[in-house]
């Protein structure tokens, strides 16, 4: 029996054998004391080499593989393996942890790095992508994260020269890592020509950008920047697996056993050879290095660790060694020294001396080692082998005496018998042998009776008898030494064990859990003089038990540290150790032991691990020995707050069932109704299940909660003001120590705490993120910053916060058990108490966990349930109540001593300034003194104490007190029964509000003519309530059972009450006394009714499926209805008392004749036309509207029409109380909706004279009271309901420019495709055909010609070696918005296209530009605050949210030097298409594309994201902080506007509300501004501008534009804004207007384009000046003054620009695009100097050779040749379908090619004049021709068509030219295929998909630029005929470059994009002669 208790001795962890090498490097070093720290297994080490001490954290709970030192060398990172793995950081002198980084990464953590100064630590996870993360691991917070590489990383490093950059290295890779804001972006190092790629494994940083790295052959790779630049080679001879940085310089260490010592530039100083060292054996492999002055530390990969003195350095001295990999399954121990014996699979034996601590001999043996004995003499070691042998050796010289092999599977156990005479060896093939020692081991027996494997033997004391256990579990005996099976009871008795190892027998009954029948404990060992019991198992637990333990699920003490299995464990010969072996780890752990008696000492020895420490919890089962449970508690336990469905679900659950409705909602429904509701009064008070949630604030109220709703109670005016912020119930209630802020909990998936303010009742932080289910306590820290939570999840987590910032600051797992409450250390921020179920712990903060120890109770008394707890005078000093009425007193985590308080549980404890009060279940209020000694005075809770002013009665003495709090000279008391109290300190009570008890409340029943109303419960009570200002309980009456409706007679004298057991009875009204009852049915009476008029009749309605009526008069039964195939729910009389409506569980609606019962059927046309008495129906055509969109999982539950027929109010299962217009036909009606009750709403029912609504909560036992607020003085107060579920039918509007933002997808480059339809195999990937006759190498043939004409012939040929980006022709206004801004006083304009921002310069157009985003900008915000002037961000395209480098990112950069300040990589999938900064410029909100359209804010300096939110279903166009404001902002989008507010990181946000404007209709919103006074102006789709106060819609500017308003602009200097349209030009009409602060008067601007429609996307306003973005890519400044344009910008409108030519000799070029304009740029000016509308796309453009004429391609077939002078037709003609893709004048002028996608290319004669007849054409091309380009002499033509084949052609014949050599002889006048030999090297690797689409040779012949579908233009050396030559590539066109050109004297490249519309013009940079 004794085993329902844990031993009370105790396991000490002294020393472990081994060093982890294996699978690990880089971890072990020097500490500052000069110790030596690494680890092994699942524990750090800390070993004193001076006192050959070790020291331990245990602070993980698997292995750990990682390890860093702190650049200060005392505190340790480590890190661990698992599913769930964390970082330690922890200090090595103390071995206390500092810090828990969690919750981030997965399977494990596999590096880990400090930066210079300590404050940053990098770690790498070993998860599918190795994510690399970066942490501010003192606030245990993460700061960036990113995806590491597709292969293992192995090292990582800060660079301790540079900050914020990073290296890691890995298979095949090394990566260079810059952290700027929260982007982690890496660049892959390249090893070019210099060295092999392949892995590399180690790494260190040095100055001037330098780093070396040690790969896989044995060489130090060298790299500057991210290029490698040297190696040096065979630095080792196999792979370096360790570097180490010091001040003297560098050490490594590899794989050939040899550490070499580098100075500080890598030249070598040293090398020493391990191998030939005297402890040296091969195959030595070194895993770490560590140098530090004179000492090397080195870590073997067998378990070594060696210390070299640097001038001795061929004597190391070897300071630990352990086994090496393989398995480790031997143990035994020396029968009369303190020796171990281990043998491993690395087929070494070990003897360890267990006083020094050290190997004392070794052997090496033939095979892997798996069990070892040692006879009783000590002289003979037996050792059991894996191949079915074993050996006998002699212990003093490891001299073999016998090998035998008998089998062939390994022998697993073995064991000597006590006298010394027999050997029994079990073996894996189920039999054991048994050898005489004394005949040299001759076999004298078997024993054959096990059917699996022999795990464990013992020998009986006398040698007679010995024990088996297999792998089955089975426990057999035999008879000695012959084999018999004995199985007589009698014999089995009288046996007596000289050991105990087995895992089966009665003896160890205990040692397994209750209900498990596994085999994961390994081994066993009996203690049989301190009867205790040591196991191991396969979890890495060792376990003390007591023994015998003979029960199942016995009690124990449990220590951690092995990582996996530990298989094997043993007592040391006199049990002063227990010696434990773990399998995989390979590690030998020796355990103190510490008996009972020295306990008391031993706490004040070894602080480091008080028992109460993790790893001795006292074991898994302790529920045996703790008294039953309260009852109460007991109930309270079994409460779930699981919801069916979460409030933060029904967004999605909409959605889902929006398409269901598509159909449904075609007819036009009813508007909300006029009339709103406004929470009034509250009965009701959350105390049965809730603790210490009652306050007075600051001012004297009291604050609490009931429902969903915080409640300031004002008692002096018995009035009450509401929190409503949350959308379900509450369960704790906290309050700020100044009394003037309340955070509340509540139930939810994801659930929030709000902090509140008690005066404003506005929410100032929002916390959530980190609990499941249900937020159960919280409690504020004495200063008032931080704020602790507990949640409701299963390991009830324990969340630390900063709450103003919204921050988690710490997290970790509670207990299994449910914890009732979480204290605050007032003196030190950093600890904290939690108490609950058997369960007292102190917690400190360690970064970002908490680290806990469990109470130690000692002998003082058992593990109580904890009910509440305070802090007494220090921060020693705790107290704690418990469910036996006891007061803990505790003093650091021990109890003291415990003081009798209650009769029954401790429920409430708060502390005062001298003493302390306590409540109980015993309804006693307590006042003690300042130590708990003395009570000084209590209280009874007694109804003879109520004082007259009680708003109440009290239902019975002395109830359960759960809340206490003192202040204002009382005593609140708030009981279980729902009822606060407020004590006199001199005795007299006042009830101050009450509630219905626990059990759910659905009766209910006002009054005929009175403001009273009736409820009746489920906790048997009949309640009278005064609903007029007194707001108190009238009358209560007890009742035999619970009910569930009740109703006044017409005549308010009499009260009929329905009972849960098929009874009803009518009382009198006034006294409550019984008039009449029946008992009819079985089931729940469920609705109950009188007839109108005299209420002559009573209809009964019950669960029974029956609605009896009675005569009220006669008393009896007259009719039955019968029918119903459910339960009824509802009945309704008609005005006329003859017909009955009745609703039924199987949504029947019945009706039926009274009073006999008679069914009737009455078409649903007719319903209507009845008159109705009352309605309370929730089923028929007059009301479909109010059954939700998400019908399937809620239920109406209740509805009552007002008299006067117009306003339907209904109660939902969701906690909704909503109102509609009656009646509601329709699906989906709109309403108003309020949410207060946390679940069902059960009842509703409007007084008589409408005045108020009262509704009932069914489970939150609360009745709300609401006045009823009509249309007239709507406009002050309306504030709390919620629009309707479904957004307006109608549409938001039509517009096509809107429409195709909207529906625009946004490819990211990478993915980008081949825009031209391709087909065949790409070039470098065709068979190339023998050539005829491939030249000989010497040869008489004249010298090639030049592939190309060259034109500057004479001049020396310089090649080109870079392109410099120097012009931007276009503006991304197409598809953005806003994204034009004026910037140092208007001298500057900043914008964007493609993916480069522009800063344009308006005097002289010169352009710089910043080129950091990897891909489209989609938006464009400058930060209007002085403190950030020029500060820019951008947002990008970007693929999934992944934090990887195609990640959508924001750029944050400074407009003047371009650099980048942040960058933040964020959740929205797609791309960013809207930014802003906040009023002070710190924060910046950003929107996604993502489906859910997030909005997020950041604090963009740190890169931090502060909070996020899915914003709308729908397209969000633009969200903007209010100008003066940080927590502020709103958005617009496709039928949207929303109002957002940022508490702590929470977002809230309020929909735009429109109803208090007759016809609003939501319409999609476009662009948004802000005036004074909270006012807001959003820019609609149909021309409108919208004016909003806070949220609600006060009026509408009519058609301020004639078309969609896209852009809107608030200037911040004098409040005028500016607003841009569509619009066609019209004298007083202009797309541009300027308009006073209100809106109301404005002047209009015409923008004197030409266009049809001017369409406006961007306005901003500078001085005297406004800035105007277009839709046609213009951007232009127009004077306010004299309202003169001046065009800055130009830009084609639509793409692609298919076409472009430059001019033969000037700087001029043209460009030919799909809007059907040709545009002439010029680069000199800068600026585009002409532009030709041709009514239809052009596809293609050409000069002629003397620049005299253009030739332009469209796409409809047709060419038109102009004159350049005088802009005329010369010629134009129309011989193809479809379009021309290439025009070419011959170099001499005389033909013109035309080239078209009908596979044909037509020749005609320019000396014919214009009548352009065609002469021949070239027949036989495979496909659509793309380039054509003529010889210098004007007689061929080579063609690239779309199959990838090149052809060259005669001219003017057209034939086709196949002669290989005549090919390679011709000289070409330009070069623009992408195809041919002679650029066969521009084709990549990469493009599966994707294409080269264009390609130029420079004039001069020797450079090549190409431009590609990913957006990238190329520049390499021509000819490149190898595959994959080397280019430099130049980002900034969006995806698809479609054309490319050298412009004259290949001074300059002018590139078109085809997504971005926008002409690039690049600088060529030549090389120096």
């Amino acid at each position: 029996m004794a085993a329902r208790s844990a031993p009370s001795c105790h396991l000490r962890l002294e020393w472990v054998y081994g060093y982890r090498g294996h699978q690990c490097r880089n971890n072990l070093y020097y500490t500052a004391a000069k110790e030596i720290v690494y680890f092994v297994a699942g524990v750090g080490v800390v070993y004193s080499p001076r006192e050959h001490r070790q020291k331990f954290f245990r602070g993980h709970s698997d292995d750990i593989i990682s390890l860093a030192l702190h650049p200060e060398r005392v505190l340790v990172a480590t890190g661990q393996v698992g599913k769930e793995p964390y970082i330690c950081v922890w200090d090595s002198y103390t071995v206390q942890t500092v810090s828990v980084l969690k919750d981030v990464h997965t399977h494990g953590i596999a590096c880990l790095a400090f930066d210079l100064d300590g404050q940053r630590l990098v770690s790498v996870g070993l998860d599918s992508k190795n994510a690399v993360c970066v942490w501010d691991w003192k606030r245990g917070r993460m700061l960036s994260m990113a995806p590491g590489h597709t292969d293992r990383i192995f090292d990582i490093s800060w660079d301790l020269y540079q900050p914020n950059k990073l290296v890691s290295c890995g298979v095949k890779h090394i990566k260079f890592w810059s952290l700027c804001g929260n982007a982690l972006t890496p660049k892959r190092g390249v090893f070019g020509k210099t060295g092999d790629l392949q892995t590399i494994l180690c790494l260190a940083c040095a100055r001037d950008e330098l780093t070396y790295s040690g790969a896989l052959n044995g060489d130090i790779y060298v790299w500057k920047g991210i290029n490698l630049i040297r190696t040096i080679q065979g630095a080792h001879t196999a792979g370096i697996f360790s570097m180490n940085s010091c001040e003297e310089g560098f050490a490594t260490g590899g794989r050939d056993g040899c550490i070499r010592l580098w100075d500080l530039t890598f030249k070598p100083i040293t090398v020493i050879d391990l191998r030939e060292t005297e402890q040296g054996y091969k195959g030595l492999s070194v895993r770490s290095v560590c140098w530090r002055g004179d000492h090397i530390l080195v870590g073997t990969q067998d378990s070594e660790i060696f210390e070299i003195v640097v001038h001795e350095r061929n004597k190391p001295f070897l300071i630990m060694q352990g086994h090496c990999e393989g398995e480790l399954w031997a143990l035994a121990v020396h029968p009369t020294k303190p020796l171990a014996v281990t043998g491993s699979d690395d087929r070494s034996v070990r003897i360890w001396s267990l006083v020094d601590h050290a190997l004392i001999a070794r052997c090496n043996m033939e095979e892997p080692i798996r069990c070892a004995a040692v006879n009783v003499d000590g002289i003979h070691l037996a050792l059991g082998m894996k191949d079915g042998s074993f050996t006998v050796l002699r212990v003093r010289d490891m001299t073999e005496v016998v090998h035998i092999k008998d089998r062939k599977e390994a022998i697993h156990e073995l064991k000597y018998s006590p006298d010394g005479a027999y050997l029994a060896v079990g073996c894996n093939d189920s039999s054991v042998d048994i050898y005489g020692v004394a005949q040299r081991y001759k076999k004298v027996g078997e024993c054959v009776g096990s059917l699996s494997f022999i795990t464990h033997l013992d020998w009986s004391s006398d040698s007679r008898y010995l024990q088996t256990n297999d792998g089955s579990g089975k426990r057999l005996l035999y008879k000695m030494p012959g084999g018999k099976e004995v199985t007589s009871k009698e014999e089995i008795k009288g046996m007596h064990w000289a050991s105990w190892t087995c895992v089966a027998g009665l003896e160890v009954n205990g040692i397994w859990p209750k209900y498990s029948d596994i085999n994961d404990i390994n081994s066993v060992d009996g203690n049989y003089v301190g009867q205790v019991l040591v196991t191991a198992d396969d979890y890495g637990v060792v376990k003390l038990f007591r023994y015998p333990c003979l029960r199942k699920g016995a009690k124990f003490r449990k220590y951690i540290g092995h990582s996996a299995h530990v298989t094997n464990v043993r007592w040391s010969h006199d049990y002063q150790w227990v010696i434990s072996i773990g399998g995989a780890d390979h590690s030998v752990f020796q355990w103190k032991f510490i008996p009972e008696r020295k306990l008391k000492d031993a706490l004040h020895i070894a602080p480091q691990e008080s028992l109460a420490e993790s790893n001795s919890d006292e074991s898994d089962s302790d529920l045996s020995d703790v008294p039953e449970l309260d009852s109460e508690i007991e109930q309270e336990t079994q409460l779930t707050y699981h919801r069916q469905v979460y409030k933060e679900d029904l967004p999605q659950l909409k959605e889902q069932c929006k398409e269901k409705q598509k159909s449904a909602t075609s007819k036009r429904r009813e508007r909300t109704p006029g009339t709103s509701i406004r929470l009034h009064f509250i009965h009701g008070y959350r105390g049965y299940d809730c603790r210490s949630n009652l306050f007075y604030t600051q001012i004297g109220e009291i604050v609490y909660h009931v429902a969903a709703v915080g409640v300031i109670y004002n008692r002096q005016q018995n009035t009450q003001r509401f929190y409503l912020g949350h959308d379900d119930d509450i369960l704790c209630l906290a309050i700020h120590p100044l009394k003037d802020y309340v955070a509340t909990g509540q139930v939810g998936r994801d659930p929030s705490i709000h902090v509140w303010d008690t005066e404003t009742i506005k929410p100032l932080s929002i916390l959530k993120g980190y609990h499941q289910y249900g937020i159960c306590a919280v409690d504020f820290s004495a200063d008032g910053k931080r704020l602790a939570s507990v949640g409701i999840d299963d390991s009830h987590t324990i969340v630390l916060w900063d709450w103003k910032k919204g921050e988690k600051l710490s997290v970790t797992r509670g207990s299994k058990d449910k914890i009732f409450v979480v204290k605050m250390n007032p003196y030190v921020p950093d600890k904290l108490i939690t108490a609950g179920i058997k369960h007292m712990k102190f917690w400190r903060r360690a970064g970002g966990g908490l680290i806990g120890k469990k109470g130690y109770v000692g002998t003082l008394g058992k593990n109580d349930t904890m009910m509440c707890a305070v802090y007494g005078w220090t921060e020693e000093m705790a107290f704690s109540g418990t469910s036996t009425g006891d007061v803990c007193i505790w003093r650091d985590v021990f109890l003291v001593k415990t003081v009798k308080a209650h009769d029954g549980p401790v429920f409430s404890m708060h502390a005062l300034e001298k003493g302390f009060v306590t409540g109980g279940k015993d309804g006693m209020v307590a006042l003690w003194d300042d130590s708990f000694e003395r009570c000084l005075k209590t209280y009874a809770i007694k109804r003879a104490d109520l004082a007259p002013g009680s708003k109440g009665l009290l239902l019975e003495d002395n109830p359960s007190i759960r809340a206490i709090s003192l202040g204002h000279g009382h005593i609140l008391v708030g009981t279980k029964n729902g009822e606060i109290l407020e004590v006199d300190k001199s005795g007299p009570i006042t009830l101050l509000v009450q509630g219905h008890m626990e059990g759910e409340v659905w009766g209910l029943a006002t009054h005929p003519y009175l403001p009273i109303c009736a409820t009746v419960s489920d906790d048997k009570t009949l309640r009278i309530w005064d609903l007029s200002p007194s707001h108190c309980m009238l009358a209560v009456r007890k009742l035999k059972k619970g009910g569930r409706c009740c109703c006044f007679s017409p005549d308010g004298k009499a009260l009929a009450v329905g009972l849960n057991d098929g009874s009803f009875l009518m009382a009198n009204a006034d006294t409550l006394e019984d008039l009449v009852s029946f008992h009819h049915r079985k089931d729940i009476i469920s609705d109950i009714r009188f007839s109108p008029g005299s209420g002559k009749y009573l209809a009964v309605a019950s669960h029974d499926s029956f609605v009896d009526i009675y005569n009220v008069t006669s008393s009896k039964r007259v009719g039955v209805c019968k029918g119903a195939t459910s339960y009824i729910t509802h009945i309704d009389w008609d005005s006329r008392g003859k017909l009955l409506q009745v609703n039924t569980g199987a949504k029947e609606q019945l009706f039926f004749e009274a009073p006999r019962g008679k069914r009737q059927t009455i078409p649903s046309v007719e319903v209507e036309k009845i008159s109705w008495a009352t309605w309370t129906s929730v089923l028929g055509l007059c009301c479909e509207g109010i059954w939700p969109v998400i019908g399937e999982v809620t239920e109406v539950t209740a509805s009552c029409l007002t008299s006067d027929k117009m306003v339907l109010a209904t109660g939902d299962d969701l906690g909704f109380v909503k109102l509609f217009r009656y009646p509601a036909k329709g699906k989906f009606g709109k309403f108003k909706k309020y949410v207060a009750h946390s679940t069902h709403v059960t009842n509703v029912r409007w007084t008589y004279d409408d005045s108020m609504l009262v509704t009932l909560g069914g489970a939150d036992m609360s009745l709300m009271v609401w006045t009823n607020e009509v249309e007239s003085h709507r406009e002050k107060k309306y504030c709390d309901s919620e629009e309707s579920d479904i957004d307006s039918e109608e549409d938001g509007g039509y517009d096509s420019d809107v429409t195709r933002e909207n529906e625009i997808s946004y490819t990211i480059r990478a993915l980008s495709t081949n825009i031209r339809p391709m087909f065949g195999v790409k070039p470098h990937l065709q068979q190339k055909e023998p050539s005829v006759d491939e030249r000989p190498p010497v040869s008489r043939a004249p010298p090639q010609p030049e592939k190309l004409q060259s034109n500057n012939v004479g001049k020396k040929k310089r090649p080109i070696e870079d392109l410099v980006l120097e012009l931007a022709f276009g503006y991304r206004g197409r598809d953005c918005r806003n994204n034009v801004h004026y910037l140092n006083d208007g001298d500057d304009i900043i914008y964007h296209t493609a993916s480069i921002g522009i800063l344009h310069n308006v005097a002289t157009g010169t352009q710089s530009f910043y080129q950091e985003h990897n891909d489209d900008i989609l938006c464009l915000t400058v930060n209007q605050h002085p403190k950030f002037i020029n500060i820019v961000a951008t947002g990008q395209v970007g693929d999934s949210a992944d934090m990887s480098a195609t990640a959508p990112s924001v750029h944050i950069w400074d407009a003047v030097n371009k650099q980048t300040l942040s960058i933040l990589r964020c959740s929205h999938s797609k791309g960013v298409c809207s930014v802003s900064f906040s009023a002070t410029g710190k924060l910046l909100l950003s929107v996604g594309l993502d489906p859910e359209h997030t909005v997020t804010i950041w604090r963009w300096q740190e890169g931090a994201k502060i909070a996020s939110r899915g914003g709308h279903n729908q397209r969000i166009f633009v969200a903007e902080f209010r100008p003066d404001s940080d927590t502020q902002f709103v958005s617009v989008g496709i039928k949207h506007v929303k109002f957002w507010t940022l508490a702590g990181r929470a977002l809230l946000s309020k929909k735009g509300l429109l109803s208090s404007l007759e016809d609003a209709r939501m319409q999609t919103m476009l662009a948004v501004a802000f005036g004074a006074n909270n006012l807001t102006f959003t820019g609609t789709i149909s021309g409108d501008v919208c004016v909003w106060k806070d949220h609600i819609l006060c009026r509408v500017v009519a058609r301020a534009h004639n078309g969609p308003v896209f852009a809107m602009y608030t200037t911040l200097r004098d409040g005028l804004i500016v607003t841009g349209g569509k619009e066609r030009p019209s004298k007083e009409g202009g797309a541009v207007k300027l308009w006073d602060q209100e809106l109301r008067r404005c002047r209009a601007f015409r923008l004197e384009t030409g266009q049809v429609t001017d369409c406006v996307r961007s306005v901003c306003r500078g001085k005297g000046k406004i800035l105007v973005g277009t839709r046609n890519s213009e951007i232009i400044e127009v004077g306010e003054k004299n309202a003169a344009c001046n065009i800055l910008v130009n830009g084609h409108v639509d793409g692609p620009i298919w076409g472009l030519a430059t001019h033969p000799s000037r700087d001029f070029f043209l460009s030919a695009a799909e809007d059907g304009t040709v545009r002439l740029w010029d680069i000199a000016d800068k600026k585009m100097l002409n532009k030709v509308n041709l009514g239809h796309a052009a596809r293609t453009v050409c000069y002629s050779p003397e620049g005299d004429m253009v030739a332009i391609g469209m796409k409809n077939g047709e060419f038109i040749i102009l004159l350049v002078s005088s802009l005329k037709i010369w010629g134009k003609k129309r011989d193809r379908r479809c379009a021309i893709h290439d025009i070419r004048f011959s170099p001499d002028s005389r033909y013109l090619a035309v080239g078209s996608s009908e596979n044909s290319v037509d020749f005609y004669d320019l000396t014919l004049g214009p009548t352009l007849n065609r002469i021949s054409y070239c027949k036989d091309i495979p496909s659509f021709v793309i380039q054509m380009d003529f010889s210098a002499d004007s007689r061929h033509l080579q063609v690239s068509s779309g199959c990838y084949k090149r052809h060259v052609y005669e001219v003017p014949s057209g034939k086709h030219l196949v002669d290989h050599a005549a090919i390679d002889r011709i000289t070409w006048a330009t070069w623009t295929s992408i195809l041919g030999d002679e650029v066969m090297g521009i084709w990549s690797r990469h493009a599966e998909k994707a294409d080269v689409t264009c390609a130029c040779v420079s004039h001069s012949g020797i450079s090549l630029v190409t431009g590609d579908d990913f957006g990238m233009v190329k520049l390499y050396d021509f000819p490149c005929p190898e595959k994959f030559a080397k280019h430099k590539r130049f980002l900034g066109h969006s995806p698809h470059v479609t054309n490319i050109r050298f412009t004259s004297g290949d001074r300059h490249v002018v590139s078109a994009g085809g997504d971005d519309c926008s002409l690039f013009v690049w600088k060529c940079v030549h090389m120096p002669h």
